[in-house]
């Protein structure tokens, strides 16, 4: 009957790890895709914003001046946001290892 009992908790354990790490990937991807949708947003703003400026420039110095510029404020914010998403995706991957650690240090310990 020991056994049994044993057997139940181990199961019991593993279902809420399980959820627990579940849970956290689920937090995780929805931070994902709100950081995602945000950072699109942002970029077609200034894209927008850019052409705008593009079509109302009077000389090609100009219009090469707000292309560079453009350029340039792109690839930083780029930068920015593959370093804000590695974050995430780092974070994630803690978070929902957690539970899982938890019953391996559990299982070493016995």
């Amino acid at each position: 009957m020991n056994q049994f009992d044993n057997i139940q908790k181990l199961g019991k354990n593993n279902v809420d790890a399980a959820v627990k790490a579940m849970s956290a990937v689920s937090l995780g991807a929805q931070s994902i895709a709100v950081e995602t949708a945000d950072y699109a947003k942002k970029s077609f703003e200034q894209s927008t914003a850019m052409l705008e400026k593009l079509v109302g420039a009077r000389t090609l110095d100009k219009a090469i001046e707000i292309q560079t510029d453009f350029a340039k404020t792109a690839y930083e914010g780029f930068v920015a946001q593959a370093t804000k998403m590695s974050e995430l995706y780092a974070n994630l991957a803690k978070e929902a290892m957690k539970p899982v650690e938890g019953l391996v240090s559990q299982a070493v310990t016995k």
